[in-house]
Parts: structure tokens; C-alpha cells; sequence
């Protein structure tokens, strides 16, 4: 666990144990591509209108006073964002479908939120940054490209459909990152790191694949 995380209830273990076991079963693969210019619902999903509810069992619940956002590593300017700073920063609203690797798509989630590229404008990472790993509050890590991060629908979100994002969902501020499983689309978003090297996070050492891009499949190493 990191700084800041909060205590684990007894079934941990059980849901790691469980998912573990899908990486190695190949669970939902299909073996059937999909194509993104053409097919909406990916390969092995099925299309849900509720918002389905995951996470390691914890939901932390910062005090918006003592809450911050650090990005650092390998960039020319580290910030450390307040909650007011960053609620000042330029915003956008973007509207995306998102894929989770469990099964689930739920289309034409709206978002409000500060956009990657505003936050690697801030930061400037330097000329061998390669890679980004997201810190989350409950201990959870996951790493994605650097290029992908920049990607121009990517987004760290506050608010969905119009309302505050919840902490059930990852509130205060997630990532969001449509173009790919949901599970690099880190809730209860703390910290950013801007690295030269790749590190994977939390379900890539537990046999989820490296990058996880649902069009290809890519649910498990």
C-alpha cells in the first residue's frame, strides 16, 4: 500500500485470487478482432446501461481541504495541484463509450474534466519520457505510453452525466481513457509519473496485458 491508502477488507484476496484465474482461463476472448471504424461494441462485450461498480474493496474518500494531485518524474516542472487549482484549469466536456475487461460497455458517458495534454503542457515532459504511471488512493497502480496519455479524447474527469463523479465511480478525479479497457483509466486519481521506462501496475503483475486495447483483445499478458 502507498501513502494515503486506506486498509483493505478481508475479501481482497478473494477478488485477486478470482481474477487471476480469468487471465489464465482467457476469459471473454473471442478471438474475433474488431474494427473501431466500423463496429461500436468491441469483441466479447455486451452493452450495459447501468455503471457497473469495481474496485480492489476499498472507496476512498479524501477531504476535498487535504486533497492533491501531484504530476512529476520526468518533466521540466512538477506540479502539485489543490482542489481549487485544479478546478481552475481549462475545462473540457467530452462524451466517449467505455470498455471494461470484465465484459461491459456502457456508451455515450459525458465528462467533464482537464485534459491530458493541459497537464503535459504544464509539466513538459522531457525528451526520453516514455511512460505514465497513475497512482491511485487505494494502493492501485497502472501504467500506460506517454502517446496514448496525450491522446486528444483522453481526460481527468470530475464529473459525469452532469453530476460530481462519485467516489463509488473514482471520485473525486479519475483518468479517462476511452480507446482503451477501463482498467488503465485509474480511479481516485493521486499522483502521475512522467518515466523513461515502462512499469506495470497492479492487474499487469497479476496477469492482465500490458497495454489493453479492446479492440484486439488484449485483456490478458
Amino acid at each position: 500500500m502507498t501513502e494515503g491508502d486506506d486498509t483493505a477488507p478481508k475479501d481482497r484476496e478473494k477478488l485477486i485470487r478470482a481474477k487471476e484465474q480469468w487471465a489464465r482461463d482467457g476469459r471473454l476472448l473471442t478471438g474475433r478482432p474488431g474494427d473501431p471504424a466500423r463496429d461500436r461494441l468491441p469483441p466479447g462485450q455486451r452493452l450495459v446501461t447501468d455503471w457497473p461498480v469495481l474496485d480492489l474493496g476499498v472507496t476512498p474518500r479524501p477531504d476535498p481541504e487535504k486533497w492533491r494531485l501531484r504530476v512529476d518524474g520526468l518533466v521540466e516542472r512538477a506540479l502539485i495541484l489543490d482542489w481549487q487549482e485544479f478546478l481552475g484549469l481549462p475545462q473540457t466536456h467530452l462524451t466517449t463509450d467505455i470498455h471494461c475487461v470484465t465484459g461491459w460497455s456502457r456508451f455515450d458517458n459525458a465528462w467533464e474534466g482537464v485534459t491530458a495534454r493541459a497537464i503535459l503542457e504544464a509539466v513538459r515532459p522531457k525528451a526520453d519520457a516514455r511512460h505514465c504511471i497513475f497512482y491511485s488512493r487505494d494502493g492501485y497502480t497502472t501504467n500506460v505510453r506517454l502517446d496514448r496519455f496525450a491522446g486528444e479524447d483522453v481526460l481527468l474527469a470530475h464529473r459525469w452525466n452532469g453530476e460530481a463523479l462519485t467516489a463509488e465511480h473514482g471520485g473525486p478525479v479519475r483518468v479517462v481513457m476511452p480507446r482503451w479497457y477501463f482498467w488503465k483509466s485509474a480511479k481516485w486519481l493521486r499522483r502521475i509519473e512522467i518515466s523513461a521506462v515502462d512499469r506495470p501496475g497492479y492487474w499487469e503483475e497479476r496477469g492482465y496485458h500490458n497495454d489493453g486495447d479492446p479492440w484486439t483483445e488484449e485483456r490478458y499478458s
